[in-house]
């Protein structure tokens, strides 16, 4: 196909939808019917050369009463797909009236083989048929796509001399023509389209990362490709040509297979019948519709290559309910056993679902193959850093880095999305990393690699050109340090999060003003018991006062046990909200004690006299620390340097440490503003002065 007649093609289905759809339908809706009847028209195109062979073989299957008719009909059609009405599209150009033309055409869409009902039905088409009815467009729409003036068809046109009039459009093409149809379509429509639309040179970027460092390893074979966020199909058809194309450059004999997923309904019909017109009819079959996160329609398999633009931001809620409820999920795509933990749970907060589709694509990589697994995945900044330790996200940065899944971060450019101008970044993820990137995870900061659009998509200013995204490789490739790439070990991102307590000191005063104020508060609590037991304690000790709250604990402890009464943990706290104040300089008040252990005051086992006892913790004091998992000596080094100075008496609750992982390219790519001199701005001020001179003089003179 030359550019002339791609050009052609698609400027003439384009303005279909002026001609025929301006007064009808807002520019936004263009797509509803021009999208569906593109499809309709190459389909029944392809299908006109073995109509009659349909049509014998339909007639032969109802006398014979068959009624599993789909496989014998496309055989009969030679696709992978038919259509058994009598009409073909040119037919129906000539109906003079409205209700019969569309009681025919509707007969025309029924006879659709299943797979194409499908992607009708998720066009939502048959809804348009009422409009185009009523403001009488339909015929015109049909006249139109079987226009003489443009070929649909596989097969050329000829003139009455026998040469080529319009060439025919193979598959290949007539897909590429489709495809652009839809980026025009998305562009005029980006502020809704961009949920599912990912520009071509982001996703050139992404083939790129997954294919190139391989390419001389592909060997004769089947390849498979999976994109769980599969959209309108883009990345999928990107993935596929680039890998047709490294084989064919290598000699080598591939088989590629397609696999998606996506839940929105028109995006999926896109995809679908995007294979179709590439007549990759078994490959269309294998684009499910439906969640990929509560209903994985591929949970059986294992890719090879994966690229997804998942949603980032979006909540997930409805799919946590089908899983089981966020707490109870148990998919063992999100909950897997790690680190001597059955379950391991990397499951995000309930706003934002963007990395459950990461943990998808790591659950589906091949781990018997020579090459393994790639995985390329574009995700907003939180996925870099939200989520505490111990939280889903953190988990899930922890378990691809300390599996050493993670390959490289590449962050691009502001603005390069159609519905956000917000920053983005490619994951790279791969099972079979080479040996000079074992063990180490590479960050490529690409934000100023970058090309001006000459009018802005939506927020898409900029793009990535051939030569910007060959730069970018590069970069990549090489694996070394420079102003664009940082190289670190692993656990460079990962931290203990410690849990550093100090002891809870308590004052303890108990005198007759006290204990009359508590009166209320027992009989409030429905304790008047409580009331008299600190009568009693009053009478025994007389404006008791004390810094040693286990001492003033023993006392009660014994008139309890002497007047034959309950202790419950309850009724402890009553008597301490009341009778006791914090004071930092009274004693430690005593947790438990210990009988089997030895003392330990880092981890908060104290020696007091000729017993070992854990001191309770004082909730106002207690803190956290992020201690570096490179930090010189660890977690006990960090404290005794860091902690103990400063607070001789606090320990680590050694229960509460957890590890954690973030990643922050600001931190690594931070570039300090640089500074003026005084002398510059000296000059600068002394500049202005020369301007203003004389100028108040003239204001007021004037």
């Amino acid at each position: 196909m030359t550019n002339g007649t791609y050009n052609q093609i698609v400027s003439f289905i384009w303005g279909i939808a002026d001609d025929c759809l301006r007064d009808v339908y807002v520019r936004g809706k263009y797509r509803d019917v021009i999208l569906p009847m593109t499809v309709i028209r190459r389909l029944d195109a392809v299908l006109e050369d073995t109509k009659d062979n349909v049509l014998q073989m339909k007639k032969n299957l109802d006398e014979a009463g068959i009624l599993n008719q789909t496989d014998a009909l496309c055989t009969a059609a030679n696709q992978s797909f038919y259509n058994a009405s009598p009409f073909i599209l040119k037919d129906l150009k000539s109906r003079a009236k409205n209700q019969q033309l569309k009681a025919d055409f509707i007969a025309y869409l029924d006879g659709f083989s299943p797979n194409v009902q499908e992607i009708l039905e998720k066009f939502k088409f048959r809804n348009q048929l009422d409009t185009m009815i009523e403001a009488d467009i339909l015929g015109a729409v049909i006249e139109k796509f079987v226009s003489p003036t443009i070929n649909l068809s596989p097969n050329p046109v000829l003139d009455d001399q026998g040469d080529v009039r319009l060439p025919g459009l193979d598959n290949h093409s007539m897909g590429v023509i489709f495809e652009e149809l839809i980026r025009k379509f998305n562009e005029e429509n980006n502020e809704e389209a961009g949920e599912h639309f990912t520009p071509r040179d982001v996703v050139e970027l992404m083939a790129d990362v997954i294919f190139m460092p391989i390419k001389d390893k592909i060997k004769d074979g089947t390849y498979l490709c999976y994109d769980g966020a599969s959209g309108t199909g883009g990345m999928l058809t990107i993935a596929d040509q680039r890998l047709s194309q490294l084989a064919q450059e290598n000699g080598k004999d591939v088989s590629i297979h397609l696999y998606g997923q996506e839940i929105n309904p028109e995006t999926y019909a896109i995809a679908k019948a995007d294979l179709l017109l590439k007549g990759d009819g078994k490959e269309a079959d294998n684009i499910y519709y439906g969640s990929t996160l509560s209903n994985d329609d591929n949970a059986a398999m294992e890719f090879d290559f994966m690229l997804s633009n998942p949603p980032y931001g979006k909540a997930w809620k409805t799919d946590a309910e089908r899983l089981g409820g966020k707490s109870d999920i148990t998919d063992p795509r999100f909950v897997v056993n790690f680190k001597d933990d059955p379950e391991f749970k990397m499951i995000p907060r309930i706003s934002d679902g963007q990395m459950l589709f990461l943990a998808n694509n790591v659950a589906k990589m091949k781990h018997g193959t020579p090459l393994g697994s790639r995985i390329a995945e574009v995700h907003n900044g939180s996925s870099l850093f939200t989520g505490d330790a111990g939280q889903g996200e953190s988990n899930f940065r922890r378990y691809i880095i300390e599996s050493d899944y993670l390959e490289a971060i590449i962050a691009l450019p502001e603005s390069m999305f159609y519905n956000t101008g917000i920053a983005t970044y490619i994951w790279v993820v791969t099972n079979r990393k080479e040996d000079r990137r074992n063990d180490k995870v590479q960050l490529i900061d690409a934000t100023d690699l970058k090309a001006p659009l000459r009018k802005n998509l939506g927020n898409k200013n900029c793009e990535l050109t051939p030569e910007i995204c060959q730069e970018i490789m590069a970069i990549y490739q090489a694996f070394e340090e420079t102003e664009h790439s940082k190289i670190f070990d692993n656990e460079a991102f990962g931290y203990w999060k410690i849990a550093v307590e100090r002891p809870l000191r308590l004052q303890v005063t108990v005198n007759q003003q006290q204990v009359e104020a508590f009166h209320p508060v027992a009989e409030a609590a429905k304790d008047l018991p409580v009331y008299q037991l600190m009568t009693a304690f009053l009478q025994r000790h007389p404006d008791y006062n004390s810094d040693d709250y286990n001492q003033f604990e023993a006392l009660l402890n014994d008139l309890v046990k002497e007047k034959n009464l309950k202790f419950p943990a309850k009724r402890k706290k009553l008597i301490r909200d009341h009778f006791a104040q914090r004071d930092e300089t009274a004693k430690e008040v005593v947790s438990k004690e210990l009988k089997k252990e030895k003392a330990d005051p880092r981890s908060g086992k104290f020696q007091v006299g000729n017993r070992v006892v854990e001191y309770e913790a004082d909730k106002e004091l207690g803190d956290t620390e992020q201690i570096p998992l490179t930090y010189q000596g660890g977690i006990q080094a960090f404290f005794e340097k860091e902690v103990l100075p400063y607070a001789p008496d606090a320990w680590i609750d050694t229960d509460k440490t957890q590890i954690g992982y973030e990643v922050s390219f600001t931190k690594y790519f931070y570039k300090p503003v640089q500074l003026r001199s005084i002398e510059e701005i000296a000059a600068d001020i002394r500049a202005l002065e020369a301007e203003t001179e004389g100028l108040l003089q003239e204001i007021i003179g004037g």
